[in-house]
């Protein structure tokens, strides 16, 4: 009797009956040979129709399937080396279960607003599907490392009645009689968290209402943030390039089928080994001067700047000691140059820009307090967050990772469209 499996898999049943649920990728055929290009979502495999070896209506089912058409298939795996994964399938019986007709993404090119628009089917593509199962390894990843280090997992809310560095950039909603905001950061709420489970993370949905079409930039995102009470500054940033490490390092084990599939030079991937190169703001506005970029002591970096930056470096850098003029208000002051901060931004390499933000956060109330009337925010509406200096303050820290960012330059894509299953932009809610 024929065993079900998936194709990940046949690698157990050589020499067995196997019956495998799947789509044709693609067919072609050689006279009284038809070779089924078969995926199953776990991956693809070469199935052999031989005319001489199968019943009349099974070879007929097999000359009937279009891209796309689902069904069972059963047959015997074989070892081929010139397989990519290694293993073949000779057919000896075909159940059709459905048959597609006009299936709309074919072979040949097409534009990037029409795959959008088909998001839904794009998704089944050979590199779609890889970026999506690297995408899930780095989950994955992410929740070990920190599971394995002493962490705990806390949700925050994504409706909150204010905003974590101010409401410009915010979607607006109803909460019955009163204003709320769709999240743009859990950090507040996971500082919280910190004082009574000392290191936690969230990981989850947030948004930015930045009316921004950079490649770089999802309205709908994801966010790994982590807070760790009794942790300075520099401590944070081993945890950060620890954390990096592990999490590439995880993919480049883990998926290398996949990072081939998107066509990644893996081996950029495997050197990235902590620790990671560190330059002030200082230095860097220095360095950016002297690539003739005209830029001030005081302004901000934009991606031109960070991809400058990067270009000196094979790994992640760390850009630390920003002015504390743009940066968020509960960033600490540097002890020995208050007009600077003790935060940092981890700038990814090959151009991917910023993928981790983090900073010592402000323990003390009355500089908190302070800061509060610099940015004109409501004691109010953050007496909570006021709390947590008032009752047991320490010194803590912690930075948020975006998802998307990360997935992006691991799979060396151009967009982060690609790197979320239905990507949430500027002009697109649809699929």
């Amino acid at each position: 009797m024929a065993i079900k499996t998936v194709i990940r898999q046949v690698n157990e049943h050589v020499g067995e009956t196997v019956v495998i649920g799947s789509w044709l990728n693609n067919k072609r055929s050689s006279g009284k040979i038809q070779f089924l290009q078969l995926r199953d979502g776990t991956g693809y495999i070469q199935a052999v129709v031989v005319k001489s070896e199968v019943s009349e209506e099974t070879w007929e089912r097999a000359k009937s399937l279009t891209q796309e058409s689902s069904m069972y298939v059963t047959g015997i795996i074989r070892e081929e080396p010139r397989s990519a994964s290694g293993f073949e399938m000779t057919v000896t019986d075909l159940e059709i279960i459905h048959l597609t007709e006009n299936y709309p993404i074919t072979p040949k090119e097409h534009g990037v607003d029409f795959l959008m628009d088909h998001r839904h089917l794009w998704l089944r593509s050979a590199k779609q599907r890889a970026v999506l199962v690297i995408r899930a390894e780095i989950i994955r990843a992410v929740q070990k490392f920190f599971d394995q280090n002493g962490f705990t997992l806390v949700d925050p809310p994504i409706l909150t009645p204010t905003s974590a560095e101010g409401t410009t950039n915010l979607f607006h909603t109803k909460y019955f009689e009163e204003d709320a905001y769709l999240t743009q950061s859990g950090q507040l709420y996971m500082e919280a968290a910190a004082m009574a489970l000392g290191k936690v993370y969230s990981f989850g949905p947030t948004f930015r209402a930045e009316k921004s079409k950079t490649r770089r930039h999802l309205i709908e995102f994801w966010m790994i943030e982590p807070e760790m009470a009794f942790v300075d500054h520099e401590e944070s940033l081993k945890v950060q390039e620890q954390f990096i490490e592990f999490v590439v390092q995880s993919v480049v084990t883990n998926c290398r089928a996949e990072l081939e599939a998107v066509g990644r030079d893996i081996s950029k991937l495997e050197n990235i080994k902590a620790p990671f190169p560190r330059i002030t703001y200082d230095e860097a506005i220095e360095f950016l001067n002297s690539k003739d970029f005209e830029i001030a002591w005081g302004e901000d970096f934009g991606a031109p700047h960070e991809t400058a930056i990067a270009e000196s470096y094979d790994k992640p850098v760390f850009i630390t000691h920003y002015p504390a003029g743009f940066k968020a208000f509960y960033m600490k002051p540097d002890p020995n140059r208050p007009e600077v901060v003790l935060c940092a931004d981890m700038i990814a390499p090959e151009g991917y820009g910023e993928i981790i933000g983090g900073s010592q956060r402000i323990d003390d109330l009355e500089l908190m307090e302070s800061r509060f009337k610099e940015h004109d925010l409501s004691p109010e509406a953050y007496q909570w967050y006021m709390d947590l200096r008032k009752y047991g303050s320490v010194p803590h820290s912690g930075f948020g990772l975006g998802l998307e960012r990360t997935v992006a330059w691991i799979c060396g894509l151009d967009h982060v469209r690609e790197t979320i299953p239905f990507p949430r932009t500027l002009y697109r809610l649809y699929p």
